[in-house]
């Protein structure tokens, strides 16, 4: 087990060296979203530079939308996120941030997890799929089509139960983490797959 923490522009500046003086393996950091119409983070290029200088791998994520409702949708968030990582080694997966579409079309919602997925395998990608234990995978998809993808779950108070261990890779288990080199609370995160390896050997994500 390694632990990382998930971060964004509401972390504002980082000390990444701090962080990695902590004890920090790993970070997911936001790289854009169709949430507010299409963007990049505004810290995601800064963020990705400090982290690797000072050796804490990375993954990223990209938080889709309310209208990421099909199998279309998802592939074309996809294409949107392959732009964000061109140039870009992650050793940890990249993932689809599943929480904003709401729970009336479990079916259109995995179409759009699922679409979003193929293309970024495509892409020579390590794809996952991050959403809540109950909210997320339980509420809003179908999660028995989506056991071929690497799930990283939230679920506060306790390790996911409902969700089969060789499926979820990394478990979020508190939003109100306090890492040094980070002003405020940051999502904590806990790894159970050497990510990095199978990454680097099977030459994903830029390797």
């Amino acid at each position: 087990m390694t632990k990382g923490i998930d971060v964004s522009h509401w972390q504002g500046n980082i000390n990444w060296m701090a962080v990695k003086d902590d004890g920090i393996d790993f970070a997911i950091i936001k790289a854009g979203g169709s949430d507010a119409g299409f963007y990049k983070d505004s810290k995601f290029e800064q963020n990705y530079i400090n982290a690797k200088t000072a050796g804490v791998k990375v993954g990223a994520y990209y938080f889709v939308g309310k209208l990421c409702k099909s199998y279309e949708d998802g592939a074309a968030d996809a294409e949107r996120f392959i732009r964000m990582l061109a140039g870009k080694q992650f050793e940890y997966p990249v993932y689809i941030d599943f929480e904003a579409p709401d729970c009336s079309d479990r079916a259109g919602n995995t179409d759009a997890c699922i679409g979003f997925c193929e293309i970024m395998e495509k892409a020579n990608f390590f794809v996952g799929i991050y959403a809540s234990e109950i909210s997320g995978f339980k509420d809003r998809l179908e999660d028995d089509r989506l056991q071929d993808y690497s799930h990283w779950v939230a679920r506060y108070g306790r390790k996911p139960a409902s969700i089969p261990e060789r499926v979820f890779g990394i478990w979020q288990y508190s939003s109100e983490g306090r890492i040094n080199g980070i002003n405020g609370n940051v999502d904590m995160d806990e790894s159970y797959v050497d990510f990095a390896s199978v990454i680097k050997r099977r030459g994903f994500n830029g390797f």
